[in-house]
C-alpha cells in the first residue's frame, strides 16, 4: 500500500448521482481508493447537464459540465443499462470483487433493480452498503425524494439564516449535498476500517437530512426548551460579538470582521477609530457588546464603506483580528492564499482542455492527494472494467454494446422520459 494512498487496495462501486454521493466517492478516489462510477446511457449522471437535447449531444455538452468534472476526478466509468437483467448481471459481477457499494438513488430504486442489500449479501457476504436517502429510509417521509436545497428546508436551516425582520432565508449552496457526502465518506472509512478488523461488512443508512443537524440543532434546541421558535439572526453569531458581514468602498464588496476574544475588542477600536468604544466598561464582554450590537456594527459600517475590501482585511489580520474578504468563486483562482497553498491543479480533459482543478482539503503524510485522472467520460472504462477485470470475452461485449446493455453515448429519450433512478439528493 502506498505511503501515500491508504485506500490503494479498495474498491468501491459507485451508484450515485449529482453531489452528495459523488463528493464522498471523491474523497475516497483521493485517497486511492479504485471508485468505479456506474452510469447508463439512458440515466447518465444529471449532473452532466439538464439538457440532453440532440443538438447538445451533437457538441457533447454532456462532457463539459464543470460540476460533473471538478466531483468525478480520479474515478473509473462504464456505462451499463441496470434495467437489463444482462445489465443487472455485470453489476452483481462487480459487486462480488468490490469492498463497499455506495447509491443515493430515491428509497426503493436499488430493490427495484434487484440490488438490495440482502441480494448483494449473496454474491459477496462482506460487501459494505452505504445508501443516503434524503430523509431516512422509514417514517412517513421515507418515499420523498430530495436535493440539497430541500434538505436543507427539512433540516430548519433557512429559518435560522434569515434575518429578525424577514422571512426565513434559503442559502442557495445546497448544503444538505455536502454535509451529507462528508458524513458518507467518515462512515465509509469507519466500516472500512472496521471491516479489516473483523473482515465483515455492513449496511449503513445516512439520512441526508440528520446530516445538516450539525448546522442548525442549536435552533432544535432551543425550541425544545424554551417551547417557542429562536428569531432569526442574520450574520450574527451565539458567541462572539460582533460577528457580521460589512460593505466596502466598491459596489458590491464585503468583509467578514469576527471579534474572537475579548482581547481583540480594543485592538479594532483602535482599527475603525473609536478608542471611545474600547473604553466603555459595559463593552468589554461579548455579553455586553450584544447589548449594543447595532451601534457597534454601524462604527464598523462606518469605517468598512471607507476601505478597499483587501485593504481592510490586511489591516485587520495585520494586528490579529480575524477578518476576511467575501470572494466570488472567479476571484478564488487568483486568491493569494490559495495559490501559496498551491490548490489549483491543472488536468488536462477531453472536450474541454487543460482546467483548474481544487486539491484536496486535507492532507496525508504531510501531502496532498494526487489527481492523477480527470473525470470519466461516459463509458469510456467499459472495455477495462468488463473485460479485464470481470473477464468478458470480446465477443460478448460487442453483444452487451449491441443490444444497449452497455454503451457511450446518451440516449436522449429515455433520459428525459424516465424518473425511476432520480437520485435521492444531488
Amino acid at each position: 500500500m502506498s505511503a501515500l494512498y491508504p485506500l490503494t487496495d479498495v474498491r468501491v462501486v459507485d451508484f450515485t448521482m449529482g453531489w452528495s454521493g459523488p463528493l464522498a466517492t471523491r474523497h475516497l478516489a483521493d485517497m486511492g481508493a479504485e471508485v468505479i462510477k456506474i452510469e447508463s446511457c439512458t440515466h447518465p449522471d444529471w449532473w452532466r447537464g439538464w439538457e440532453l437535447s440532440e443538438e447538445s449531444l451533437a457538441t457533447n455538452e454532456y462532457e463539459k459540465s464543470p460540476h460533473f468534472n471538478q466531483i468525478n476526478r480520479n474515478k473509473i466509468g462504464v456505462a451499463i443499462d441496470l434495467t437489463r437483467p444482462d445489465g443487472k448481471t455485470l453489476a452483481l459481477k462487480l459487486i462480488s470483487r468490490a469492498d463497499a457499494v455506495i447509491e443515493n438513488q430515491a428509497t426503493g430504486v436499488m430493490a427495484k433493480l434487484g440490488l438490495s442489500f440482502e441480494e448483494l449479501k449473496v454474491h459477496n457476504s462482506e460487501i459494505i452498503m452505504l445508501s443516503m436517502p434524503a430523509f431516512g429510509a422509514v417514517g412517513p417521509w421515507a418515499t420523498y425524494r430530495g436535493y440539497g436545497s430541500t434538505v436543507e428546508q427539512g433540516a430548519g436551516l433557512p429559518h435560522l439564516t434569515g434575518f429578525p425582520e424577514g422571512p426565513p432565508i434559503q442559502t442557495h449552496i445546497a448544503y444538505g449535498d455536502g454535509c451529507a457526502g462528508l458524513n458518507a465518506a467518515a462512515a465509509l472509512l469507519v466500516a472500512m476500517y472496521h471491516k479489516k478488523r473483523t473482515g465483515m461488512g455492513q449496511r449503513i443508512e445516512i439520512s441526508q437530512v440528520e446530516c445538516m443537524l450539525q448546522l442548525g440543532v442549536h435552533g432544535t434546541i432551543a425550541q425544545g426548551m424554551s417551547g417557542t421558535m429562536p428569531p432569526r439572526t442574520g450574520n450574527r453569531h451565539p458567541v462572539f460579538v460582533p460577528h457580521g458581514c460589512f460593505r466596502c468602498a466598491e459596489s458590491d464588496t464585503w468583509i467578514i470582521i469576527v471579534v474572537t476574544d475579548d482581547g481583540q475588542w480594543p485592538t479594532l477600536c483602535k482599527i475603525i477609530s473609536r478608542p471611545d468604544l474600547a473604553d466603555n466598561p459595559s463593552l468589554s464582554t461579548p455579553a455586553g457588546r450584544r447589548e449594543h450590537e447595532d451601534l457597534i456594527e454601524k462604527a464598523i459600517l462606518d469605517w468598512s464603506t471607507k476601505r478597499d475590501s483587501d485593504v481592510g482585511m490586511q489591516e485587520l489580520q495585520g494586528v490579529g483580528v480575524a477578518a476576511g474578504v467575501v470572494r466570488r468563486p472567479t476571484e478564488l483562482l487568483n486568491d493569494e492564499n490559495f495559490q501559496e497553498r498551491g490548490f489549483w491543479i491543472e488536468v488536462e480533459r477531453k472536450f474541454i482542455g487543460s482546467k483548474p482543478y481544487p486539491a484536496t482539503p486535507w492532507k496525508f503524510n504531510a501531502e496532498r492527494g494526487r489527481i492523477t485522472s480527470p473525470a470519466p467520460l461516459l463509458g469510456e472504462h467499459n472495455k477495462r472494467v468488463l473485460c479485464e477485470m470481470l473477464g468478458v470475452s470480446t465477443q460478448e461485449f460487442d453483444a452487451l454494446k449491441k443490444a444497449g446493455v452497455i454503451g457511450d453515448k446518451p440516449v436522449s429519450s429515455a433520459a428525459t422520459l424516465s424518473v425511476t433512478s432520480t437520485p435521492t439528493s444531488v
